[in-house]
């Protein structure tokens, strides 16, 4: 309480002192205006005495509406040191303001010479005068003989920092902080562990749980928090996240927790939070020996390469040293940004060829195989917007699986080594043309590997944070936007992971290949939709319910509420690689007269666009429900 009372003394001592700095600074500048106007005025000897006796005559009403102005204005409670643009221009109002009253009452009442130009002149000192002490005491402040001299070397006491978490990365954030003033200066530790409550690190006290973050911030007035426990995660992680955010203050985490423990204040030892935070996925470890031996000054082939999956892949494969890419794609603006972005990081000599054309296009494949012979090859082209594709489903069956059969075809013709097919949880009980048409694609790929030497795996996975068309976007547009945040179901939910963990994994499960095998990624824990939708509308700043509308719109065409990456009968099959985030469902027993015949039917209708590509899809997949039959049984 005492520290408290002091602080605000002190507030309120250094506001009291520029009051009577600004003060003096408008007489000052009057007094030189006047100056300055009786330069060439004639009869200077008569009219300067007569002006100055004026302006003492006149000067505590004029001293009086400059200051109430700059109360008004709010002038002695602007931050000066992060003071910016908008700031400048308020101190602007709060000149001219008084100074046009100034003008005014001249004109009606006092008619002097003085209130003309001189008034004018006087406004350009005070703005200069007022606004340039506080700019100079700013870059004073940020010296470090400014520092030296108020006993501060290590931190900036306007902006107040709290450390979440007293262990060892705690310790060091603070450590960290104390050495760059740029981070802010710790003042309050958060931590669940009682025995360290009340107790001081590096002379920061622990005064409060995670739980108590939000009355921290008011108490302590808190500018940003650093997470700092590099072991929270899954919902736990999540519902701190919450907690920061709704606060309001800035929240940042670890930039790389490895690096805890080390000396020195690294340039970039915190980040702000991001969305890929929500979903606290565990760092992803490589074979990278094993992948470098099937990558490394190889051919690889990337369909979709210039999408968000696809050009991720491109990304990782290029760190392998392979001996040329292949970039294929039929939309050419993404994937000649990604060739710029990988020729920038790897030289413009670097083995990069971006292709376009259609994996519908046999010819265009058969082209391509045959001039570059590919020895690997990942493939992500496909279409995946599932309403889309209900509206389309001839287009998605054309596309997804006959280009997926077009490229195998190619692929074992011009002696592919490895083919690795991306699928989807989509494909598990398929309730959408999309999904089926990716449950077909794996059954191509089983079919093939029984057929070919080409190793043929697929790698199925739920939703990539991030990717074209996934919530994530959708929902940030709609916040930027002012809102509302759709959603279909509130108790939907869905599996999710980050792009490059998507990329890392497929990369790896490539390596384990055993051909005809669908790898199936471990997605940790669904998240429902609606969490996460909270959590991003306060990671903008707004209160879901309160200024941020989430409205339910209801279920689109052929979307489950729940995702399943396995089907019944591979749950009692499906078991754990070698690694531990990658398990393996054994090739399924397959008809390839019946499916052959079957799959030829499909793309009859396909190519007649009529509604019996449903019915095949029905047919081909029995556990597939087409939306219209979904919509009858509803009523």
């Amino acid at each position: 309480m005492k520290k408290e009372t002091k602080r605000k003394g002190a507030i309120l001592l250094r506001r009291g002192l520029l009051f009577v700095i600004d003060l003096l600074i408008v007489c000052f500048s009057f007094y030189l205006g006047l100056l300055l106007r009786a330069d060439g005025a004639p009869d200077v000897d008569v009219w300067w005495p007569h002006n100055l006796a004026l302006l003492y005559e006149n000067l505590p009403w004029i001293a009086a509406l400059y200051m109430l102005s700059f109360l008004a204005g709010g002038l002695y409670t602007i931050l000066w040191k992060y003071a910016g643009e908008r700031d400048l221009f308020r101190l602007g109002v709060m000149v001219a303001v008084p100074t046009v009253a100034v003008y005014f009452v001249n004109r009606l009442f006092v008619h002097g010479v003085l209130f003309n130009s001189a008034n004018c002149i006087a406004a350009v000192f005070i703005l200069l005068f007022v606004g340039g002490i506080r700019l100079v005491w700013r870059m004073f402040l940020d010296h470090p003989l400014g520092a030296a001299l108020r006993g501060v070397t290590s931190n900036d006491p306007n902006r107040p920092m709290l450390i979440v978490g007293a262990g060892e990365a705690g310790a060091w954030a603070i450590n960290v902080c104390k050495s760059n003033k740029t981070y802010g200066h710790p003042v309050v530790v958060a931590d669940d562990a009682p025995e360290k409550l009340n107790q001081t690190i590096h002379g920061v006290p622990v005064k409060g749980t995670l739980e108590d973050i939000p009355e921290l911030c008011t108490r302590y007035n808190i500018y940003g928090i650093i997470i700092a426990i590099p072991t929270l995660r899954g919902s736990r992680l999540n519902h701190v996240i919450d907690l920061c955010m709704s606060t309001h203050c800035k929240v940042q985490v670890l930039s790389d927790p490895q690096s805890v423990g080390t000396a020195g204040a690294p340039a970039h030892a915190f980040r702000e939070v991001n969305t890929a935070d929500f979903l606290s996925r565990d760092e992803v470890t490589l074979d990278t020996e094993k992948i470098s031996g099937y990558l490394k000054d190889k051919v690889v082939l990337v369909t979709g390469g210039g999408g968000s999956i696809g050009s991720e892949l491109c990304r990782q494969v290029m760190r392998f040293g392979p001996a040329k890419l292949l970039i294929f794609d039929i939309y050419e603006n993404c994937a000649y940004e990604l060739q710029m972005e990988l020729q920038r990081k790897y030289g413009r000599e670097a083995p990069i060829e971006v292709l376009i054309g259609s994996i519908r296009d046999k010819k265009r494949l058969d082209e391509v195989f045959e001039t570059y012979h590919p020895q690997v090859v990942f493939h992500a082209a496909a279409h995946k917007h599932v309403p889309l594709m209900e509206v389309s489903p001839a287009e998605a069956v054309k596309n997804n699986v006959m280009g997926t059969k077009n490229l195998l075809t190619s692929a074992s013709e011009h002696g592919v080594e490895r083919l690795v097919q991306l699928s989807t949880d989509k494909a598990v009980n398929p309730t959408s043309v999309m999904g089926c048409t990716k449950r077909l694609c794996e059954m191509l790929i089983q079919t093939f590997a029984r057929n070919t030497e080409m190793k043929c795996v697929a790698v199925r996975f739920g939703n990539v944070l991030g990717s074209h068309g996934s919530v994530i976007p959708l929902f940030e547009a709609q916040i930027k936007q002012g809102g509302p945040v759709t959603l279909t179901d509130p108790n939907i939910e869905r599996y999710f992971m980050t792009i490059p963990e998507a990329a890392q994994l497929v990369l790896q499960a490539g390596a384990l290949a055993e051909s005809g095998s669908i790898y199936v990624l471990d997605m940790g824990e669904p998240v429902k939709i609606i969490d996460l939708a909270r959590q991003l509308i306060r990671f903008y700043g707004y209160e879901p319910g309160v200024n941020m509308e989430i409205k339910i719109v209801g279920l689109r065409p052929g979307e489950k509420l729940y995702e399943e990456l396995m089907m019944d009968e591979e749950q009692d099959k499906m078991r754990r690689t070698e690694h531990n985030k990658i398990f393996v469902a054994p090739p399924r027993d397959i008809k390839l007269d019946v499916f052959y015949q079957e799959l030829q039917e499909l793309f009859h209708a396909a190519e007649h666009n009529d509604e019996g590509v449903v019915r095949q899809l029905q047919k081909m997949i029995p556990t597939f429900t087409p939306v219209r039959d979904q919509l009858k049984q509803k009523q």
